[in-house]
């Protein structure tokens, strides 16, 4: 038996997510699929982050076991990318330690949302970035964003599902507002996520720009442990999962 990582590129616009659902289409099934064809076995794909529904990735970490295997590592990516649909791009395959696992020997994520901010439309950015038409003070999203650094009770920024009880403490490691032109990226590492955490959290800052909310107001919010204190949730097409650190 041979544990395989693979880095994964996505466009998540028209799957359901990463993870198997019924009647739905999804990253992990698309994949398991594809090894199915290849090398004749059924395996289960373990990723790094279960992105959700329209949220894409640039280079998602996951990983599978395989019996009686014998080609090179990088040939593993060419022979999967051959049967991939388009929207899904295996960029490494290589053979690993057996004990590997791509979610729990990860020890932080790099996540960055895109914030088109122009009161015009582009056809080439609307699958891939917010759209705000109201101009945005970056100085204020910064600030306010220094209060996330560090560990924290994340709770008022986890979308509210009853399914989902786990502990909501996180650190933030690194969390900063770029602006490029029109283009504002947000973009946060941490050593993990709650359900919705990132794009609460660039909703809440593109709240804290438009003066919605105070940039003395995070703190206050997170010590409420209340999503209802927190702002919008931004939607999934501008969140791109960019990096899993090992």
């Amino acid at each position: 038996m041979r544990t395989i990582k693979l880095t994964i590129a996505y466009d998540g616009t028209n799957f359901k997510g990463w993870q198997i659902q019924p009647n739905a289409r999804t990253v992990q099934e698309e994949i398991e699929k594809a090894i199915e064809k290849v090398f004749r076995s059924r395996v289960k794909v373990y990723s790094a982050s279960r992105t959700d529904a329209g949220v894409h990735a640039k280079a998602q970490t996951a990983h599978f076991k395989l019996k009686h295997i014998n080609i090179p590592g990088q040939k593993i990516k060419v022979a999967l990318n051959s049967i991939l649909p388009e929207d899904i791009v295996i960029k490494k395959s290589e053979y690993v330690q057996d004990d590997f696992h791509a979610r729990f020997n990860a020890v932080s994520k790099v996540y960055r949302y895109f914030i088109y901010n122009s009161v015009s439309r582009d056809p080439f950015l609307e699958r891939y970035s917010w759209r705000v038409g109201y101009k945005l003070d970056i100085k204020r999203m910064n600030s306010a964003a220094c209060t996330l650094l560090g560990r924290h009770d994340f709770k008022s920024f986890q979308a509210v599902d009853k399914k989902r009880k786990n502990f909501s403490v996180r650190e933030v490691k690194d969390l900063k507002v770029i602006k490029k032109n029109s283009h504002i990226i947000i973009q946060i590492e941490a050593d993990g996520f709650l359900y919705n955490m990132v794009r609460n959290i660039a909703g809440t800052l593109v709240d804290v720009a438009r003066g919605y909310i105070k940039e003395d107001g995070i703190l206050e919010i997170l010590l409420s442990r209340d999503r209802r204190k927190a702002g919008v949730t931004a939607p999934p097409k501008g969140l791109f999962l960019m990096k899993v650190n090992y």
